[in-house]
């Protein structure tokens, strides 16, 4: 999966604020341990430590099954930035940007679809970051950054392994 994964760590800062409009709106978060078996990583963890024995079986590298994550990650970002939309009284052509976890271009395209958010207000840059996991998000907009307005309705959303998956709806705040 080595060739899957680019390099790359990022955070965003998250700050209150009294300002009306402004900041994270609503966040939906799910998990459910189902996806153990298709996206993991075999030892290194509470349940196999590491070892010498765990070592030279290499089971210190992440084990996925690409078409049962796929399937997964477009249904679990796309439904739940359906909940999102829904539970906020809004639609995709309400959203300004869409910032989707970078796995994969096809899934990507499959959420943009299934959400109606145009193309061209979806942060993208797996073509020339890959897919930097945990980092992708932030990379993103730290990428966008420029392009981003005082109060735009961004949708933040992401796919992990175990499976995790979740979406964020903010305004933005500078």
């Amino acid at each position: 999966t080595c060739p899957l994964f680019g390099d790359g760590g990022a955070a965003a800062l998250i700050e209150p604020t009294t300002e009306e409009g402004i900041g994270i709106v609503d966040c939906l978060i799910h998990t459910d341990g189902i996806g153990y078996q298709h996206l993991h990583m075999k030892s290194g963890g509470s349940v196999s430590p590491a070892s010498h024995e765990t070592v030279e079986r290499r089971e210190h590298y992440i084990y996925q099954e690409g078409s049962a994550v796929f399937k997964h990650a477009v249904s679990d970002m796309s439904q739940v930035c359906a909940d999102i939309l829904e539970r906020n009284n809004l639609t995709g052509a309400d959203i300004d940007w869409l910032v989707p976890h970078q796995a994969n271009l096809r899934i990507i395209e499959a959420v943009v679809k299934r959400t109606a958010i145009p193309h061209e207000r979806v942060m993208i840059n797996i073509e020339h970051i890959g897919n930097t996991s945990a980092a992708s998000v932030p990379l993103c907009l730290w990428e966008y950054q420029d392009r981003l307005k005082k109060g735009d309705k961004l949708l933040l959303t992401a796919f992990g392994a175990g499976f995790i998956w979740g979406a964020v709806y903010l305004q933005w705040g500078y």
